[in-house]
């Protein structure tokens, strides 16, 4: 076939003008930029939200794509968040730090901890999230997933010092509430009881009370469950339905342990 052609072809196929790649790789630029500005202690804050700025002005021309709705005033209200996300950000390692006994300072956890960077992005995304910005606070969150396994929905509700341990393989949906004081272990599921475009603007995902504990694996699913205060799930259990406070829900699973008799 002639390659004119097949580059004719392609071109016609190429149906989304907003499809930017370049975009994404924007906004990891713009993440990294913004974790190290607000926790490492050599970097030049002032310098930095300059060159932050000048980045986010770059995603409003790539993402804004609602002209009937300018992003121009976002940067500024951002902005203004960012000491509180920070303070909440450090109520999380704080929860970490003293909550895992294997934490050897706190140092620790804003460098080497998967859960507390999933976390911190999160915090970042869900500021964007709240202010209607397209796509950019997912492709941080997705960044984020990327790197430690950890897919939370910038549209999440998280309540102070939450402690995600271990982390791969956590995933909380985007109507998911989770209040204070939280603790999930890795594989634990925040999720949909049924998955339809029409429920789109309905809650989709569990409501977590204060104080909860969710063990390895657990799996919690629909938007009228919720976890009341004070309950702890066991690993790998299956809840669909709400839980009172102060309860313990855990998964039975029979073991057997065949020994081989002695024949030395």
């Amino acid at each position: 076939m002639d390659k004119s052609i097949i580059v004719k072809k392609i071109i016609e196929n190429k149906k989304q003008p907003n499809l930017r790649f370049r975009l994404k790789r924007k906004v990891e630029d713009f993440t990294d930029l913004l974790f190290l500005t607000l926790f490492d202690i050599e970097t030049p804050v002032e310098t930095n939200i300059e060159s932050l700025e000048i980045k986010f002005d770059e995603l409003i021309n790539l993402a804004c794509w609602d002209i009937e709705k300018p992003c121009t005033k976002i940067w500024g209200n951002y902005l203004e968040r960012l000491p509180m996300v920070l303070e909440k950000l450090n109520l999380d390692a704080e929860a970490i730090a003293s909550c895992d006994p294997a934490s050897l300072s706190i140092e620790e956890v804003y460098m080497a901890y998967p859960g507390f960077y999933a976390i911190a992005i999160y915090r970042l995304a869900h500021e964007l999230y709240n202010k209607g910005f397209p796509l950019v606070p997912r492709l941080m969150t997705e960044y984020a997933h990327r790197q430690t396994g950890v897919d939370i929905n910038p549209g999440a509700q998280i309540g102070e010092s939450f402690f995600i341990d271990h982390a791969t393989g956590v995933v909380i949906g985007e109507t998911a509430i989770i209040k204070n004081n939280v603790k999930i272990y890795q594989g634990v599921t925040l999720g949909a009881l049924y998955v339809a475009k029409n429920l789109q603007r309905t809650k989709r995902h569990p409501t977590i009370e204060d104080n909860v504990t969710i063990y390895a694996n657990a799996t919690i699913l629909g938007g009228n469950t919720i976890i009341g205060e004070n309950s702890i799930i066991g690993g790998n259990a299956w809840v669909t339905s709400s839980v009172a406070p102060n309860s313990t829900v855990f998964h039975s699973a029979e073991i057997k342990i065949k020994t081989l008799p002695d024949v030395s």
